[in-house]
């Protein structure tokens, strides 16, 4: 058993973040966490990035920092450029200094989607909007700056959601409480991938510590929106909550009809067969992450 003061350093970048916060629970088992949020490090300041990993000297950086807002990325290039790209390159060079190891998550959202079979990490990327284009530019910066041999890992995930912060579960019970009836697409398919999951997995990552790279981490299976937002539904009246509408009211729509600034990828499930057997872990179906938020937003409601 470590005590405080033994254990290693972790500088955790995006504390406030759906992943960050549920990493300052994970990582804290094995690591002593620093855990930065926006207004003790703006990761669009490069200068306040360099001095953060010098002052601290960590054995192990993990950016859960992002710019996410992926229909606002299209009118805030610059800014998601910064944050998402150029701040990479600034870790990877400071890292490199003083060989600390880094964890980075990137997204489904780095192919065009167009497959028909989940993504590998060895399938051509093709972005089809600037928030995607940004993030494939973060992982370019790490592959460009650090080889083979130094210890990093670029974790590419999907349809992100927790019980911190704002995210789609949450927006569809808030709405199902106050309408009577909720379009949503339904020619968008991918894998909702809970924040504790990816948490709990970056801690066995740095456990374990395999080869650097690119892995997939994303739930198993795969869904759409419509079918996520009928199925949190659907649990959360099981457990008791009270909503305005049943799962017949939730209405398909196609993404045409929903115009967004962004354009979203049709199919981006992940191919997480590489992480599986570098970490000896089975990925648990998505609705087993839903059904754990949605259960916990019912029971705080609940108190």
């Amino acid at each position: 058993m470590h005590s405080e003061t033994d254990k290693p350093v972790c500088l955790l970048f995006g504390a406030n973040g759906q992943v960050g916060f549920e990493l300052r629970r994970s990582l804290a088992l094995d690591f002593s966490v620093l855990a930065l949020d926006r207004g003790q490090c703006d990761m669009a300041d490069a200068e306040q990035i360099r001095q953060s990993i010098q002052v601290f000297k960590p054995s192990v950086i993990v950016n859960a920092a992002a710019y996410t807002a992926v229909d606002k990325a299209e009118s805030e290039a610059d800014l998601a450029n910064a944050i998402n790209a150029i701040a990479l390159g600034v870790i990877a060079q400071e890292a490199k200094k003083i060989n600390a190891a880094i964890v980075h998550y990137s997204t489904d959202y780095v192919f065009n989607g167009q497959a028909s079979q989940p993504y590998a990490e060895t399938d051509a990327v093709d972005p089809q909007n600037v928030y995607g284009r940004s993030k494939l530019a973060g992982e370019q910066q790490l592959l460009e700056v650090l080889d083979a041999a130094y210890p990093f890992w670029v974790l590419r995930t999907s349809w992100v959601f927790g019980l911190h912060g704002n995210n789609f579960p949450k927006t569809m019970l808030k709405r199902a409480d106050k309408r009577d009836t909720l379009s949503v697409v339904f020619d968008q398919i991918g894998a909702p991938t809970s924040a504790a999951l990816i948490a709990d997995v970056t801690a066995r990552l740095l456990q374990v510590r395999p080869d650097s790279g690119i892995y997939h981490l994303s739930a198993a299976g795969q869904t759409n929106w419509h079918e996520y937002a009928q199925f949190a539904i659907t649990r959360a009246g099981s457990k008791g909550m009270a909503l305005s509408l049943n799962t017949h009211q939730i209405l398909p729509i196609n993404t045409a009809a929903y115009p967004t600034a962004a354009k979203r990828p049709a199919y981006s499930v992940l191919n997480c067969f590489k992480l599986e057997q570098a970490l000896s872990i089975k990925l648990p179906d998505w609705r087993v992450g839903v059904e754990q938020v949605v259960d916990c937003i019912v029971e705080n409601q609940n108190a």
